[in-house]
């Protein structure tokens, strides 16, 4: 193998890669990339085992060829380079070493046999669809918050991306929840989406698939099968196996007819909880919320470090309510909301409580309280 390809390209495609590859991983070919040269064209293919992901980049190929180099040293490597240097990747051909050469610089780093390089099975996808990457990125980042972290309840370990009944027809909608706070957010059914079967996207597969949606042009294909699913636009491609568990029925943990109804700014309401969070303990940092006729007193009082309290001017002319919750959860809800104000429905201070960006009923949230 002889090429010479862009820095810049190399650098953006050797930075998803290197998201997949595990530092630590006890086989090591997992801690390669696979380096396949052909055409016009070099392929950069990055997994372990549970997530593969594929990105075909320009090149000068003098010399077609393959080979495998450490993930997370070529990446290094080339982000070191200075900007737009050409880099030459080449095998040196009976010392199982690529050479990269760029300006002055030269580099030599072990490789490994292509052929110890696993490549993901293809599936057979029960579902194709497209749909444009706002839409996707949308629906994943305001519900990966409220994955859960707690490895034996590993159902709840992702997003569960399905299709539903939503406040405006047929939706596909993703829901994470970890038993304390829930996300559910609904998009426009794509064309060819309705039989999709609806599968659990691991945490990890997430937040790759964000550095694939940031393009707001771009469209993805979507295309689930019963246990794998993979997003491809532009030459790259991700493929990850899905969750084998079946999510929980969350329908029944999300309050209906909560009759308390609080319309706050949720950058001011935010910011408050914030502020009067900082002398809370980190093990609980419960927030009281004090509700009366158009206040609200946020309050947090830690016995070993202090009190604090902060008032706003809120829409709410119920009964009087108090009720806690963890300051982080109420954080990481309202900086989900785009809109200018959130919506809580209370019903009492011992029940799940249902928050809202405005009107639209299309993401809505929730979260337990907290004895304060």
């Amino acid at each position: 193998m002889k090429i010479s390809v862009e820095r810049a390209a190399l650098l953006k495609a050797m930075s998803r890669a290197q998201g997949v590859v595990e530092r630590r991983t006890t086989i090591p070919i997992l801690s390669n990339v696979l380096l396949e040269a052909e055409g016009d064209r070099l392929s950069i293919r990055a997994t372990d085992l549970d997530v593969e992901t594929l990105e075909a980049i320009p090149a000068m190929v003098e010399q077609a060829g393959a080979l495998t180099a450490p993930a997370h040293m070529l990446h290094e490597i080339v982000r070191k380079l200075p900007d737009g240097a050409q880099a030459g990747l080449s095998a040196l051909p009976g010392e199982d070493r690529l050479e990269i050469r760029a300006g002055r610089s030269d580099f030599k780093l072990a490789t490994l046999p292509r052929d110890d390089f696993p490549v993901m099975a293809s599936a057979d996808y029960a579902s194709n669809f497209e749909a444009p990457a706002p839409v996707l990125r949308r629906l994943f980042d305001k519900a990966r918050f409220a994955i859960s972290t707690e490895e034996t309840r590993y159902y709840l370990n992702g997003v569960y991306l399905h299709v539903a009944d939503g406040a405006e027809g047929r939706a596909l909608r993703c829901v994470a929840t970890d038993g304390h706070r829930l996300a559910r957010v609904d998009a426009s059914l794509p064309e060819g989406a309705d039989g999709m079967p609806g599968v659990i996207v691991p945490r990890k597969t997430v937040l790759e698939l964000r550095k694939l949606l940031e393009d707001d042009e771009a469209t993805i294909a979507v295309s689930v099968s019963e246990t794998k699913i993979r997003f491809a636009t532009n030459g790259v491609s991700l493929t990850s196996k899905v969750i084998d568990g079946s999510f929980p029925d969350y329908s029944r943990v999300i309050p209906v007819g909560n009759p308390r109804r609080l319309e706050v700014d949720a950058a001011e309401f935010a910011s408050a909880v914030d502020r009067v969070a900082t002398v809370s303990s980190e093990r609980s940092r419960a927030v009281k919320l004090a509700i009366s006729e158009d206040r609200l007193v946020l309050s947090v009082t830690a016995p070993d470090s202090g009190t604090a309290t902060e008032e706003l001017a809120v829409a709410y002319s119920d009964e009087p309510l108090e009720i806690g919750f963890n300051a982080k959860y109420l954080l990481e809800i309202a900086g989900q909301v785009d809109r200018e104000n959130a919506v809580f429905l209370f019903n009492a201070s011992g029940d799940p409580t249902l928050v809202r960006e405005g009107d639209d009923e299309s993401a809505v949230y929730v979260v337990m309280p907290m004895r304060v």
